[in-house]
């Protein structure tokens, strides 16, 4: 097994690398590859904290879009990223890895309410943190949350993980065959090109704190492991 090159990172699931066929739901197959990958890198000695998204499930813009109220359609979205937290947990659990679920928003029925010093004691202990709920907050994307919670927790790196691209481009890779993969780009070239690396908020608070992102792709063999030993894929963002 490969040596780990971080000791704690986040990683940060899009509701689509969840997704079925179609885009949407959740697909069995993707969570057991997640899940698997996971127990890898756990028993490499890192402690993972994981957010999901939910666009497989809702989509705050698109909802809308259609009339309804921005706040209460964010609202939603961050039930869906629930929903997904759970069935990961489920599967990892599955995969004999122990996992805490966290979210911003209160049920406490299935989840912990976010407590930093409770994340942390649980990542010390080799469990998997899930934290759902993006911040708690309308108008803030979970790509925000991953930023925030991965400054919170001080992990080493925030691990952005892509559908079928492999890094940052200069342009749409799967609209323009002439794209130019970017091997390093740093934050302040990334916001001024308004690259597809996360959204602004999210990258901006990076920059702030100076907390390195590695751009890969989900779906390529092995990624989350590659990632986490070092291996040279996808894009790394920097200052």
């Amino acid at each position: 097994m490969n040596a780990a090159k971080y000791k704690r990172a986040l990683l940060k699931l899009s509701g689509e690398a969840l997704a079925g066929e179609g885009g949407f739901g959740i697909g069995l197959t993707a969570l057991s590859n997640i899940a698997q990958q996971t127990k890898q890198v756990v028993d490499m000695g890192v402690e993972l904290a994981i957010v999901v998204g939910g666009g497989n499930i809702w989509r705050g813009a698109t909802a809308e879009a259609m009339g309804m109220d921005r706040t209460t359609a964010d609202y939603s979205g961050m039930l869906a990223t629930v929903i997904n937290a759970l069935a990961l947990q489920d599967a990892l659990e599955k995969h004999g890895v122990t996992t805490r679920t966290q979210s911003a928003i209160a049920v406490q029925a299935v989840a912990e309410p976010y407590i930093r010093r409770r994340a942390l004691r649980h990542l010390e202990k080799g469990r998997v943190v899930l934290f759902a709920g993006g911040t708690g907050n309308p108008y803030m994307t979970t790509d925000t949350a991953a930023a925030l919670r991965a400054i919170e927790i001080g992990v080493e790196v925030l691990l952005m993980a892509k559908n079928n691209v492999d890094g940052v481009y200069d342009a749409d890779p799967l609209k323009s065959p002439n794209a130019k993969k970017f091997e390093r780009i740093s934050y302040i070239d990334a916001l001024k090109s308004r690259l597809e690396v996360m959204d602004s908020t999210a990258l901006s608070l990076c920059m702030d704190h100076n907390l390195p992102i590695i751009v890969f792709d989900i779906g390529a063999p092995q990624s989350i492991v590659r990632v986490v030993a070092g291996e040279a894929i996808g894009t790394v963002v920097t200052s």
